[in-house]
């Protein structure tokens, strides 16, 4: 088992060696994990108190004097609470500024709706010039960290926390807009993004021995959107299943039916997430999940309707 952020840290980390242009700033959070890249670059590492707003405006002024500037939070605290900000001093400007948001979904799950991030894909989809990136393993964050470096703009990127399962060989490289096909199926056709991926990848086991035959595709670019993967998989005309732990609006889910409304083809297409509600409910990660319905294997009655 590897976080996502540790993953993150010890990639940009790699990157900060061989470029000096690279800041890592945060609104004084990632105490266990931005420590080493902070001893290392002390000069490009700035901790800017419990000031989101602020720290998203410094960020854009340094981007603005030419660094690649990174922003780390959790999702709600980089989201959410600065989003005037990041509308206007990054996206607005076109600003060279990743913001990189951890504790997808219920992630931080005791903490309570504060700390929940189940809004932010729909918010940062809807900016015009952000880049959305949801990856959902070790392999896929490392990838995407580096890919987001090399891009010039700027970038959402969503990560996990917990410690998750590697899904990826070590050699795999992604691109931004890579859709990832894990396994093929011939009954239904299973995509999903972010910390969802471990969980899907267990469905589609137990499927497999009950001796129903689903693919498996992993959506780590959410935008820009794939939309031509989807039109190539309308052509197969089997049943699509989308999972995500994120608000069924605005997600993954309605990035697929944007694309299934305007092909004007029939297909059978089901979302499985967070059914726009909040959760009330103090526990854990997995407690939050169980709750809110999303560990539940769903009935795969759905894929013979006609």
């Amino acid at each position: 088992m590897l976080e996502f952020r540790t993953t993150f840290i010890q990639t940009l980390i790699e990157l900060a060696r061989k470029d000096d242009r690279i800041f890592l700033l945060t609104p004084d959070m990632g105490y266990s994990v931005l420590e080493k890249f902070r001893e290392e670059f002390p000069d490009r590492f700035l901790n800017c108190g419990i000031a989101e707003q602020n720290t998203i405006s410094i960020a854009a002024g340094l981007a603005a004097s030419g660094k690649i500037v990174f922003v780390y939070s959790i999702i709600p605290f980089v989201t959410m609470r600065c989003f005037e900000q990041v509308r206007l001093d990054l996206a607005y400007n076109n600003s060279n500024v990743k913001l990189v948001g951890v504790g997808a979904g219920f992630t931080y799950g005791s903490a309570g709706t504060s700390h929940h991030a189940i809004e932010d894909i729909a918010i940062m989809r809807s900016i015009p010039n952000m880049t959305v990136l949801c990856p959902g393993d070790p392999i896929e964050t490392r990838e995407l960290i580096k890919r987001s470096y090399e891009r010039y703009g700027p970038i959402y990127i969503r990560l996990g926390k917990n410690g998750e399962a590697k899904i990826h060989s070590e050699d795999m490289r992604i691109n931004i807009g890579d859709t990832i096909q894990i396994k093929n199926g011939r009954d239904m056709i299973l995509l999903t993004t972010s910390n969802t991926l471990e969980l899907a990848k267990t469905w589609v086991d137990e499927w497999d021995d009950e001796g129903i035959n689903v693919g498996l595709v992993s959506i780590p670019t959410l935008k820009p959107f794939n939309s031509k993967f989807i039109e190539e998989l309308l052509k197969q005309n089997i049943p699509i299943l989308s999972l995500e732990e994120h608000n069924i609006i605005g997600g993954l889910g309605s990035a697929i039916a944007e694309v299934i409304a305007e092909s004007q083809k029939k297909v059978i297409f089901k979302r499985i997430g967070i059914n726009d509600k909040f959760s009330h409910y103090v526990g854990n990660h997995d407690f939050q999940r169980d709750m809110m319905g999303l560990l539940r294997k769903p009935s795969l009655t759905f894929i013979h309707k006609k």
